[in-house]
Order: C-alpha cells, then sequence, then structure tokens
C-alpha cells in the first residue's frame, strides 16, 4: 500500500521541503509528493551511501525526478540555500525514542530536536517560508485518564523525550505567534504511526517480524497497554493537508481511530501469520504510558482529514512488506 496523491483532487506545495526525508515517516511523505508533483528538497543526516536503513527508504525516490536529497544535519549546516523559493517546510528530523533518551545521549535529542530546530525557524523566517509543519509526538500528553487526548489538554511530558517535543512544538508556535512573522505553523502530534519502514525498535514491527520468523517478542509490561495505531498513509495524508490547508494553525491530534492493546496486536499478529508469537515479558520502561487515544475533533473539522486504514489492515499491508524485503528491515532493535 504505497501512498499516492492525485493532484486534480489533492492541493499540494510547488516547492516543499522535508527535513528528516531519509527516516519512516519522511521518506513516505517525500514520496507521496514527489508523485503529486511537488519539487522536494529532502534533507537528512544520514547519508544513503553509508547507511543501509536510509538508502532503502529513499530506494523509490532518488530516481525520480523532482526529488533532490541533501545529506546534511540541520544543528549545523547552512540552512537558507534549502528553503529558497519553499511554499512549505516539513520539519520531521529529529531522535525519536522513549528509552534512550533518559541516559546520556540526552544531549543529542536537545541538539536535534531543539537547537536544530531553532536554526530552521530563523532560516525560515529570514527566506519568509509561509507554512512550516512540525512533527510533534501524542508522548507530549504523559499520562492520562485514559479517555482521549483533547489538544487544549495540558501536556504532562513522561520522558526526556517527550520534554523536547513538547519544547520543539512550543518553539515553533512561539516563532509564529511573533507580530511580524509571515510563517504559520502547524504542529501535528502523531499517535503511533505504523506501516513498511518503520523503525525496528517499534512494536508493530516486532510482533509483525517475530510472527514471521518464530523468534520470541520482548513485551514491556503485561500487554494492556493501549495505544492509537496511525497507519502511514493516513498520517502522511494528514501531514500533506496541514500544509495546504489555508488559516490553519496550532496543534492537531493524528490518531489513526484504532485503538488497541498491544495483546491485540499480538492477536492480530498470530492471525496473520497463522503463528503464535513467543512472549517475553520484561519490566515495564519508564516513560512509557499506559493509554494514548487521540481526540479526533480538531483534524476532521480543520483538516477535513480522516483516517482511512484499520489495524487490520494495515497490519497485512506491513507484514506483505516484511516478508518481500527481509535482506534490509527483518531484524528487530
Amino acid at each position: 500500500m504505497t501512498q499516492q496523491l492525485s493532484s486534480q483532487h489533492t492541493p499540494v506545495p510547488r516547492r516543499a521541503v522535508v527535513t528528516g526525508s531519509a527516516g519512516f515517516i519522511g521518506s513516505h511523505l517525500a514520496h507521496a509528493l514527489v508523485q503529486a508533483g511537488t519539487t522536494v528538497i529532502g534533507v537528512d543526516r544520514r547519508d544513503p551511501v553509508m547507511d543501509p536503513i536510509a538508502a532503502a527508504n529513499l530506494g523509490p525516490l532518488l530516481s525520480l525526478p523532482g526529488y533532490v536529497h541533501i545529506t546534511a544535519d540541520l544543528v549545523g549546516c547552512a540552512i537558507d540555500p534549502l528553503l529558497i523559493d519553499a511554499d512549505a517546510v516539513f520539519h520531521l528530523a529529529g531522535i525519536p525514542g522513549v528509552r534512550p533518551s533518559w541516559g546520556p545521549k540526552f544531549t543529542d535529542y536537545v541538539a536535534s530536536n531543539i537547537l536544530a530546530t531553532k536554526r530552521l525557524l530563523d532560516a525560515a523566517a529570514r527566506l519568509r517560508v509561509p507554512r512550516l509543519v512540525v512533527a510533534s509526538s501524542s508522548s507530549v500528553y504523559g499520562t492520562t485518564d485514559g479517555g482521549h487526548s483533547i489538544e487544549t489538554d495540558h501536556p504532562h511530558p513522561a520522558s526526556p523525550y517527550a520534554v523536547t517535543k513538547l519544547a520543539e512544538e512550543q518553539l515553533c508556535l512561539a516563532h509564529a505567534a511573533q507580530p511580524h512573522s509571515t510563517i504559520s505553523v502547524v504542529a501535528l502530534r502523531y499517535f503511533t504511526v505504523y506501516g513498511p519502514r518503520q523503525r525496528t525498535d517499534m512494536f508493530t514491527h516486532r510482533a509483525l517480524l517475530t510472527a514471521l520468523t518464530g523468534q520470541p517478542l520482548r513485551l514491556y509490561g503485561d500487554g494492556h497497554q493501549r495505544r492509537d495505531f496511525t497507519y502511514i498513509n493516513d498520517a502522511v495524508a494528514a501531514t500533506i493537508a496541514a500544509a495546504t490547508t489555508p488559516d490553519v494553525h496550532g496543534v492537531i491530534n493524528v490518531g489513526g481511530g484504532s485503538n488497541a492493546s498491544l495483546l491485540e496486536v499480538v492477536g492480530i499478529a498470530n492471525s496473520l501469520t497463522g503463528r503464535d508469537i513467543d512472549l517475553r515479558h520484561e519490566s515495564p520502561r519508564h516513560g512509557d504510558v499506559l493509554i494514548t487515544r487521540a481526540h479526533p475533533g480538531r483534524a476532521h473539522e480543520v483538516l477535513g482529514w480522516k483516517p482511512q486504514v484499520d489495524l487490520p489492515t494495515g497490519m497485512r499491508a506491513h507484514m506483505e512488506f516484511l516478508a518481500s524485503e527481509p535482506a534490509v528491515y527483518g531484524r528487530a532493535a
């Protein structure tokens, strides 16, 4: 299930910059934009010549006219030339992951998620870019009562990673709120995006891979943690809408509407492969919240966006991809 958009029906920017274009969401987004007619400048510090995951993620893109790839780190590179004549910037670059953010790598999170974002904002202001879409995370909500998280809820980030994502989105919104700012900002709080090319440490990937290979699956906690799972095609559609819908700004939840427990994900993986997964229970990880659930109202109202792919359908597409690409993606973190 490759994301495709028709330029006749879905407006797209004429020229866009996608940071983090060698990543999971970034590579899908850049591919969809190019297919719809956008000229895309992709920026990522991972070099596809040296990094096999980056090379595989960018494989469908590098040969397409309309895509230009730049290997550069936003922490120190010259940013202004990248943004010349851009109608929109999709800022997806950054360091993900809850568990590593507790350790000595936290300084890398600060540099990539906050300081690099500040440099990008300054450049966008100088080049008068009209719209910036920044990737935030449902993790900024922290522990909830199990109900739907709405954009006006007070954030309670429960991990250093979540703290940096909240700082990143708020920094972008603060820049846009300046009296003479020419940039509008939409911060998308993604809820557990999954699908082909997902990071190997993410649960859906690990569940499907172990079901396909017979390896044991490490399950942190009792498996009753619940997530709003969002298929990659739906996340891409929401992201493009956030850049092209007029008069939109602020925070918007992007949740797939497929709320399920980790054990239910395991059950779907079992049924898709016909093999029971060997679960190995381990202690919960610090910063992992019990429940994420997106209130979908604002995305529906201001973007006209609704998810189209349910969890079993999305997991089947994800499984078929893993089965077809075992050399690069067929491993668990």
